[in-house]
């Protein structure tokens, strides 16, 4: 225990230690010189990984720029833009919208958006940004990846008029659609088998405002009211009575038949 030695203002100090001064830490010498290299090293790696990261941030921005500003450009010269007449048709066709890079799940979800706000699911049915799974090998192991099919497009199933034509064509991140000038050309049978899409015209007896019976499903039996049709999705809204009250229910057409 360090002696303790009595002043001549009666204060009691360690000896070796002054009133009012902090005792200063002695530094470790006892790590070894690897331990210290390697605390060295790691910290000099973090630096370099966040200066990246800052680079690759700014790099972002940028590039978010150049594309707001492509944007804008697209949006004015659309203006004044007119659908050909001879594209316009009543039957619901697939059709390729280009977009830029990387812009197709954010204009797919604009466009659903769209479809909601507008009411336009009898006009425009689906929407689609083709996926398939690719396998990548890295470090020797094996992992199955989903890739885009066709970077840079959009496929939309929907009839073509002027409502549906301005809808698509002017929503954010769409250049045009695939096609002359303003003439959109819809895909043909064998473009789209490779895509997975069924080639099929639905038809169902009945229409809306026809009373029909469910046969089939949780509903069976169930007697209804056709309030809408929606021949992309093979489906019909009837409404039926539960608790008295008149409620919408959506039945498949293989579970719907019309009531005699």
């Amino acid at each position: 225990m360090a002696e303790e030695k009595k002043t001549t203002a009666g204060i009691r100090v360690k000896q070796g230690v002054l009133p009012g001064v902090r005792e200063i830490k002695r530094p470790d010498f006892t790590k070894k010189a690897a331990d210290i290299e390697k605390a060295e090293e790691k910290r000099r790696e973090e630096k370099e990984a966040k200066a990246a990261l800052t680079q690759g941030e700014a790099q972002d921005l940028v590039d978010e720029a150049m594309v707001q500003q492509s944007l804008e450009a697209q949006e004015n010269s659309a203006d004044g833009e007119v659908l050909d007449e001879s594209a316009i048709s009543d039957e619901a066709r697939w059709y390729v919208a280009h977009t830029y890079s990387g812009y197709e799940n954010k204009v797919k979800a604009n466009i659903e958006k769209t479809i909601e706000n507008r009411h336009l699911e009898n006009q425009i049915f689906e929407v689609r940004v083709p996926i398939q799974d690719v396998i990548e090998i890295k470090n020797g192991a094996r992992k199955t990846v989903p890739k885009k099919m066709f970077p840079g497009y959009v496929l939309v199933n929907m009839i073509m008029n002027d409502d549906t034509w301005y809808v698509v064509r002017n929503t954010r991140g769409v250049t045009g659609f695939v096609g002359p000038g303003s003439k959109p050309v819809p895909l043909s049978e064998a473009e789209m088998r490779p895509l997975g899409i069924q080639v099929q015209n639905v038809t169902c007896d009945f229409e809306v405002g026809d009373n029909v019976v469910v046969i089939a499903g949780v509903w069976k039996d169930t007697l209804g009211k056709v309030q809408k049709i929606d021949f992309g999705k093979q489906t019909a809204t009837i409404t039926v009575e539960l608790f008295g009250r008149e409620t919408p229910v959506e039945i498949s057409f293989a579970e719907v038949r019309k009531s005699n």
